[in-house]
This record gives C-alpha cells, sequence and structure tokens, in this order.
C-alpha cells in the first residue's frame, strides 16, 4: 500500500468521522453563515439614533426649529425632555441618555452673537464614539430666520463628561473588563463536564451522594473567585499603567462583576453539558464570544445598530456589564442608578446555571 493510498485512506476516515459528529458538521456550516449574516447587517458605522434628551429653557420659535433640524439628522434620538441642564447631567451619569442638548432661555439672543455659545451639547465620554458623533452635530450648517435675515448658527459648544481629554484607556478599559471575564471564565467552564468525561471522572461523580445542582454549583464558585482576582490585576494595571480612575464604588464594582462572573460561568456549563468533546466546547464558546463583544457596544454604538441586533445584544451579559463598569468606573454611578442591569444578570444566572443542572441530570438518566 503506498504512501499516498495510506493517506488517503487517513482523510477518507477523518471525513466520515465528521459527518457522524453531527454537532461538529454543524458548526462547520452553520457558525461562519450565522456570522456572516449576524454581522453584516448588525455592524454599523453609520450610526443614527442615539439617545438624547433636551432642556429647552429658551422655549421659542426659533429653538424649537434647533431641536426639528436636529431630529432631521436622524443621527440623534429625543426620547425625554428635561427643565434643566442639570438634569440632563443626571440622565448622563445614570447611563440613561448618551447626549444632551442644553438650550439657555436667551438662544434667540445668542444666535446673533458670535461670541456667546448659543447651545451646548452634553455627550457621555465614557462612549468612545459618542463624542464624534456630537463634533459632527457641532459642525452641522444651520441657518435661521431672525425676522431681519438668515443667520447661521455659528457657536456650538461640546462638553465632554466623565472624560474630557477624550484618552483612549479611559473609554476602552472598562469595557475590556467584560471582554477579558467573558473569554476566560466561559472557557474555563465550558469544558469542564466534557473533561471530566474524558478523563473517566463523570462515573465516580456520578456514584457520589453529590446532586446536579450541587455539582453546578462546586464547578462555578472557585471560579467566580478566580474572576475577581483578575479583575483586581486588570483594575491595578488599568490605575498604574494608563491612568484609568475607579470613580464610584470599588464595592459596587465588584458586586457587579460577581453577578457578571457567575453569569458567564453559568452559561459555559449549560454549553458543557450540550457538547461532547473540549474540541466542540471550545468552538461553541467562540462562537458565544464573537457576538459578545460586536454588539455589547463596546466596539460600536448600541444605540446605532439595527433593532433586532439590540435585541440580540440585550440578551448577552456583557452587553450590561460593560453598562455597569462605565456607569460606575467613569460616572461615579451607584447600583442604584442601574438597577436594570444587576437585577438582568441576577436572573441570567440563575436561569443559566438551572438550565445546566436540569440538562446534566437528564443526560445521566
Amino acid at each position: 500500500m503506498s504512501a499516498l493510498s495510506r493517506l488517503a485512506a487517513v482523510m477518507r476516515k477523518e471525513t466520515l468521522q465528521m459527518r457522524r459528529d453531527r454537532l461538529t458538521f454543524a458548526m462547520i456550516i452553520g457558525i461562519p453563515l450565522l456570522q456572516i449574516l449576524l454581522f453584516g447587517y448588525a455592524i454599523n458605522t453609520d450610526v443614527r439614533n442615539i439617545t438624547t434628551a433636551v432642556a429647552d429653557e429658551a422655549n421659542s420659535h426659533l429653538s424649537r426649529e434647533f431641536i426639528a433640524r436636529l431630529e432631521q439628522t436622524q443621527v440623534t434620538r429625543i426620547d425625554q425632555r428635561v427643565n434643566t441642564a442639570r438634569d440632563l447631567e443626571n440622565l448622563l451619569r445614570a447611563g440613561k441618555i448618551s447626549i444632551g442638548i442644553a438650550i439657555p432661555p436667551d438662544f434667540d439672543r445668542r444666535i446673533v452673537d458670535p461670541e456667546r455659545a448659543a447651545a451646548h451639547i452634553l455627550v457621555d465620554g465614557s462612549d468612545p464614539t459618542i463624542g464624534g458623533i456630537a463634533d459632527a452635530l457641532r459642525n452641522m450648517p444651520l441657518s435661521f430666520d431672525t425676522g431681519r435675515e438668515k443667520q447661521r448658527l455659528e457657536q456650538i459648544e461640546i462638553r465632554a463628561y466623565f472624560n474630557p481629554e477624550r484618552r483612549t484607556p479611559v473609554n476602552v478599559i472598562p469595557g475590556l473588563i467584560g471582554v477579558i471575564l467573558t473569554m476566560t471564565m466561559m472557557i474555563f467552564t465550558a469544558v469542564a463536564i466534557v473533561r471530566e468525561r474524558e478523563l473517566g471522572n463523570l462515573e465516580l461523580l456520578i456514584n457520589t451522594p453529590v446532586s446536579s445542582a450541587e455539582l453546578m454549583l462546586g464547578k462555578v464558585v472557585p471560579y467566580i473567585v478566580i474572576g475577581l482576582i483578575q479583575l483586581l490585576v486588570i483594575l491595578l494595571a488599568g490605575d498604574l499603567l494608563f491612568n484609568v480612575p475607579v470613580r464610584g464604588s470599588v464595592l459596587d464594582l465588584y458586586l457587579a462583576a460577581s453577578l457578571f462572573i457567575a453569569a458567564n460561568l453559568a452559561l459555559g456549563l449549560f454549553v458543557s453539558t450540550a457538547v461532547k468533546s473540549q474540541f466542540q466546547a471550545m468552538q461553541m464558546t467562540f462562537f458565544l464570544i464573537l457576538p459578545s463583544i460586536l454588539l455589547s457596544g463596546f466596539v460600536f454604538p448600541f444605540d446605532g445598530m439595527p433593532k433586532f441586533a439590540q435585541y440580540l445584544g440585550e440578551a448577552l451579559p456583557i452587553t450590561h456589564f460593560i453598562r455597569l463598569t462605565r456607569g460606575i468606573m467613569l460616572r461615579e454611578a451607584s447600583l442604584g442608578d442601574m438597577p436594570g442591569a444587576m437585577l438582568y444578570l441576577a436572573a441570567f444566572s440563575v436561569v443559566a446555571i438551572t438550565a445546566a443542572a436540569l440538562r446534566f441530570s437528564k443526560r445521566l438518566d
């Protein structure tokens, strides 16, 4: 038998093995197809519908025309109207808006005075892309009919909150915490049950008086401690190397991180109960990690994504955790300012760990 024949035999054997392994075969076709469809439609650098609030203290014909012009750009989506610029600052700190438009009471007079800012754009500087959007709004050509002549609006002042110097590490590191924890925690636990099976330890665990829920929790808790240690390392490196602050409560940050780590570990365990080998576990994990990075608002503005992509992004734990880290670290927000994100992480953890335990019990039966 020639070397070429032996090679062909091995290749045929490997191909047949892949065909028998339906999950692997489905991943070979499904992963690239789903990824190209999902991200081809979801990733959009032409940002629209940024969450915006307006404080129109002038309430004049010209100020209303100014607001209408902003809405016509479709860059901003005005969801709220408040009374003062202080109200806009509070909404920014709570993460409820990305841009605030403050129009002073003497807006009409400021239009004809090139020395004074006619309006102010308040920007959430914790999101790296919002500053560029605000610059585009400021440079938008606007002219108003003041009754005597067409007056071009020259002065719109941008106030960048939480990162006025627009330093990239300040924007990136709070989100990067979520990306790093997602990758490491999911990979650790996605192979946990599969590894026990491949090493022959699963039968030993079955014969012990440990319940499925106890086994799942026992797998998760040690990694929560590891994740918190990773968080400490990232925070120290961010502070010492890049001067990235933690303006809010460190305790709040650790509480949020604990829930987020638990959510990712529970999801990893569910993956571990759904696959047959460590190779499949790694494939499934990377399939979940890429959407977590691209649909969470870490790279692209969340408001600028299509609605269906936003729904998918809202289902991901990292989306809510990035909101928490940016709020706590940069905006000095508290967990009370963002209760929805904490509730979602807690609910996701409970549902995922329960689903993993039930699936594990079913496989044992």
